[in-house]
């Protein structure tokens, strides 16, 4: 199909998406790094077009009372624009996966067995007020053969367009196919609703949002989906915690950028080390704006705070409100986040080795540290370039998803000759 073709229905781009996706299993390495070098390049050169069409969406929000977490994460910048450009670069630097021998073996009767990494084929998202997301899946997407069919959402329509067309550009001008990345943006609901039932069209689904979103995704969709999950992340302050370390974890993990899914949502502290270390760590958390949603054993030791409901426990603020709570122990820690855990990213603070290791195994969820920030649960600072998304589910992948994530594999028999008898 020519860059001047018109695909008139949903149907139309979902089938040309096929067609891109069986050119793209085939594209060399060189072919596909060629590509995201111009897309890098390409933002960069129409940060006039980009900026603009972002404020017109910014200026929908703030008229729509869009929250000031989802404005935060639709809002590009010049920053913004050349982190998704080094992000690009990034992938480019990466092993290439397709091709990637998994395992092989040589049967007695002299049949040669490899399995190898495959693409997906056709990748769809559907996501929220996340025009980064534009940049990083189709990126992702290509550096390991696949097409890729977006559904960027009403409130980042106007920025997603023009991302979409720059990557396009920047396709046609290496020689890929320019459908190997598209936007569904402009049907509405009802694209979405389609692109779920898309069976035989689109290999995998990919959603990325609220929790609301996602369980939609999950509940509706024919496609098989990778589930990226809300993040009610989780700090516990151990009774051995440093002092230091804990204010400026705690801080971190909730101010660094709020409206994140790997930002804090519950601190947990022991009651035998609340008195010694809860003072400080909210007396900064409130110089930076934070509201204690605390229960009563909180309230005690740090004065005026917002009095907690079990709804706190189980809420993704994605603001600069933060749920705290005195347990008596790790065990009560450990029950605690298994019961309101979203499974996503949990942190122990803690100057024990016996009790990190203990927090390690028996925690279950994506990832789980010891004495770092819950901000790290990122593909960027996992060194994958960018993200597809953090998946919370078991099955294909677990955690921040980069490029090995986006493949399938198939077997390759080699013979001579062999029947089975």
């Amino acid at each position: 199909m020519t860059e001047s073709a018109v695909l008139t229905s949903l149907t139309d781009k979902l089938s040309a998406s096929r067609e891109a996706a069986r050119v793209l299993a085939t594209a060399t390495t060189a072919q596909k790094n060629d590509a995201l070098r111009a897309i890098a390049a390409a933002i960069g050169q129409n940060e006039s077009r980009i900026l603009p069409a972002n404020e017109l969406d910014l200026a929908n929000g703030r008229e729509n009372g869009l929250s000031s977490g989802l404005q935060d994460r639709l809002r590009l910048d010049p920053g913004r624009l050349a982190a998704l450009s080094s992000a690009v670069l990034e992938i480019v630097a990466l092993p290439d996966p397709i091709g990637d021998v998994v395992r092989g073996s040589r049967l007695e009767n002299g049949l040669q067995l490899t399995q190898v990494r495959v693409p997906f084929g056709v990748v769809g998202a559907i996501y929220e007020a996340r025009p980064n997301v534009t940049i990083d899946i189709a990126a992702l997407a290509l550096k390991s053969g696949n097409a890729v069919v977006l559904r960027g959402g009403s409130a980042a329509e106007n920025t997603n367009r023009v991302l979409v067309e720059v990557i396009q550009s920047a396709l046609v001008e290496v020689g890929l196919p320019l459908e190997a990345v598209q936007t569904i943006d402009e049907f509405g609901r009802e694209g979405a609703t389609q692109l779920m039932q898309a069976r035989g069209y689109v290999d995998v689904l990919i959603p990325r949002g609220s929790a609301q979103l996602i369980d939609t995704v999950v509940r509706e969709s024919k496609v098989p989906v990778i589930e990226t999950g809300a993040g009610v992340v989780h700090v516990f302050l151990d009774d051995s915690a440093d002092l230091t370390t804990a204010v400026e974890i705690v801080h971190n993990a909730k101010v660094q950028r709020p409206s994140v899914c790997n930002a804090l949502e519950t601190l947990l502290v022991s009651a035998g080390s609340a008195e010694r270390l809860l003072p400080p760590v909210i007396e900064r958390l409130r110089d930076a704006g934070v509201t204690i949603h605390g229960d009563a054993r909180t309230a005690a030791i740090v004065g005026d705070v917002v009095p907690a409901t079990d709804e706190d426990w189980s809420t993704e603020y994605m603001s600069l409100d933060l749920a705290v709570k005195v347990v008596d122990d790790l065990d009560d820690a450990l029950a605690h986040i298994n019961e309101y855990s979203t499974h996503h990213t949990e942190s122990i603070i803690t100057n024990d080795v016996a009790r990190a290791e203990r927090f390690l195994a028996e925690v279950d969820s994506a990832v789980v540290m010891v004495n770092a920030s819950t901000r790290f649960t990122d593909g960027g600072e996992f060194g994958f370039g960018a993200e597809v998304g953090i998946s919370t589910q078991k099955l294909h992948a677990r955690g921040p998803m980069g490029l090995p994530e986006l493949t399938s594999t198939k077997w390759i028999v080699r013979g001579s000759g062999q029947v089975r008898g």
